[in-house]
């Protein structure tokens, strides 16, 4: 019988991966998202903006983070519209670009991973892709869009179910990977 290649994580070189920050910035990050993010220290919304900018978010009006739990990882790689909201424990793994357009509702512990690796490869690399969330997208709790996924227009993630591809405008999508299930219809 052939014997196969076998994974040698040892051979996995983090340094090939460019953070786009400084690691002054990055060890900065790091603990003002435990301390005002991922703990339910601070109730503030107006805060959490804030510091996201401060650490070179783009991020516009009415963005609501006000829950515990929310973890970000880059957010000089991050980019949010306006009247945005984002649910406790959501986590934007963004090593790549992470772009959120207008009316944008994230649920409860819903990803958006920008980052995977190659389980092709002994080495295990990490490959990249960025993620484009358009206008008035719905992704459910628990929800998980992968890298080089764009959620068109007022397309709807399901809870629980998996983006793989990219998303119709106003699709439903559901499942694992999401598939195509019905036309959003928006009542006034």
């Amino acid at each position: 019988m052939e014997e196969r290649v076998k994974s040698d994580l040892s051979k996995f070189n983090p340094s090939e991966f460019d953070r786009g920050a400084s690691s002054l910035k990055f060890f900065l990050w790091h603990w003002v998202n435990v301390i005002f993010f991922i703990s339910p220290f601070c109730p503030s919304s107006a805060i959490r903006c804030f510091l996201l900018r401060m650490f070179g978010a783009r991020i516009g009006k009415g963005v609501v983070i006000s829950k515990p739990g929310v973890n970000i990882k880059f957010p000089w790689r991050l980019t949010i519209g306006n009247h945005v909201w984002i649910g406790e424990n959501a986590w934007i793994y963004n090593l790549d670009q992470v772009t959120i357009g207008n009316h944008v509702n994230i649920a409860q512990g819903a990803m958006i991973l920008t980052g995977n690796h190659n389980y092709k490869s002994s080495r295990f690399e990490t490959i990249f892709g960025p993620v484009t969330v358009e206008d008035g997208v719905f992704i459910g709790a628990k929800a998980i869009v992968c890298p080089n996924v764009i959620c068109r227009s007022h397309s709807v993630l399901a809870a629980g179910s998996v983006a793989t591809a990219n998303l119709k405008p106003y699709g439903i999508y559901q499942g694992n990977p999401a598939e195509y299930k019905k036309e959003r219809v928006i009542q006034y």
